[in-house]
């Protein structure tokens, strides 16, 4: 089994992207819906779209680890990655708490 440490430090690097690509899709969908600045779209879309790749591919490789079941990738998957990855990022620190206590 993967140690908890090296499980939390990749947590916290999701964490981190997860986070940073919510903000970025939240500019987007200001930008898309109130602004309407289609050159603007075509700048952050592809940028918010590197963020979904690297959470999925931070929690694909975790998955393959044996870190967390395959739940993690498809949930960012199916809610398009930040909402996934946090749900997924908060649901397995407390299952290490649980783990540790």
């Amino acid at each position: 089994m993967p140690d908890s440490a090296t499980t939390v430090k990749k947590l916290n690097l999701i964490r981190l992207v997860a986070i940073a690509d919510f903000l970025l899709l939240l500019v987007l969908l200001y930008v898309a819906v109130v602004d309407r600045n289609e050159s603007a779209i075509s700048v952050i879309g592809p940028i918010h779209g590197v963020g979904f790749l690297a959470q999925l591919y931070l929690v694909a490789t975790g998955a393959g680890e044996g870190r967390w079941g395959w739940w993690f990738p498809a949930a960012v998957v199916v809610t398009g990655g930040p909402i996934g990855a946090l749900f997924g990022d908060v649901k397995i620190r407390r299952e290490l708490e649980t783990a540790t206590a």
